[in-house]
């Protein structure tokens, strides 16, 4: 065998030994890769590069259980590609053990082009090829998932300070419509701002500023009852009714 095609042969072999102690294949920077590829150069070499390659092992579904029917998604293509490229792809991806590995391929390649020109190439190598594209997915998923889990952290750190403010300061929803009800009614005057939305009992009071700075407005929803009514300004309600407010 000449070199060329016992180093082609060294890769093929390499592919295959960490794809099956991994479920992936690391990437040929890799010291990893690097090392194995010697081993399997040396070894192919003394035996006169006779290896067999040998495909991936395929995923199997629990003994006694029915494997589910993957749902895919759609590819594009002539009717005749989708055809043909959905049967390539049935059989390519039963081939990879690694689920989200197997998950991602699915759904970045829906051209059916893609699985018919690569037919030929063994999955091991493949894979390898498509590595950096799935380490690239994986770290980005990983950052959006981080971000996530820090916006929900942040939001309840948020809610938790708001409650410890409201418990230090004795301010409840009950309590301000309390102090609403019991405020002097008025007449209604021009709206403005919106100070405050209290939710309690089944009564929805959303409470504003008005044109008169002698004047709030309250707009009470109360099942079927709408009502729109004025109430004396009071410089502890509106407090009150601010730091209830404020996130």
């Amino acid at each position: 065998m000449d070199l060329r095609a016992l180093r082609e042969e060294a890769i093929e072999a390499t592919s295959r030994a960490l794809w099956d102690k991994h479920g992936f294949v690391p990437s040929e920077d890799s010291d990893e890769w690097e090392a194995e590829y010697r081993r399997q150069f040396t070894r192919l070499k003394q035996q006169g590069g006779s290896a067999t390659p040998s495909p991936a092992p395929a995923a199997r579904a629990p003994a006694g259980a029915a494997a589910p029917e993957p749902r895919w998604p759609e590819l594009s293509g002539t009717l005749e590609q989708r055809r043909w490229a959905a049967t390539i792809r049935a059989e390519r991806l039963a081939a990879i053990p690694n689920e989200p590995m197997r998950a991602w391929l699915a759904s970045a390649w829906t051209r059916a082009k893609l699985w018919i020109d690569t037919q030929d190439v063994p999955i091991a190598t493949l894979l390898q090829r498509l590595q950096p594209q799935y380490a690239d997915y994986r770290r980005k998923t990983a950052e959006r998932q981080k971000a996530r889990t820090d916006e929900t952290q942040a939001k309840a750190a948020a809610a938790a300070a708001r409650e410890e403010r409201l418990r230090a300061a004795g301010i409840t929803p009950a309590n301000l419509v309390e102090l609403i009800d019991a405020s002097e009614r008025t007449d209604p005057a021009p709206i403005k701002a919106k100070i405050a939305e209290i939710a309690v009992d089944g009564r929805h009071l959303r409470i504003f500023e008005t044109s008169d700075p002698a004047r709030l407005l309250v707009k009470e929803k109360n099942g079927a009852e709408q009502l729109d009514y004025g109430i004396d300004r009071d410089a502890g309600l509106v407090a009150d009714l601010a730091t209830f407010a404020k996130e």
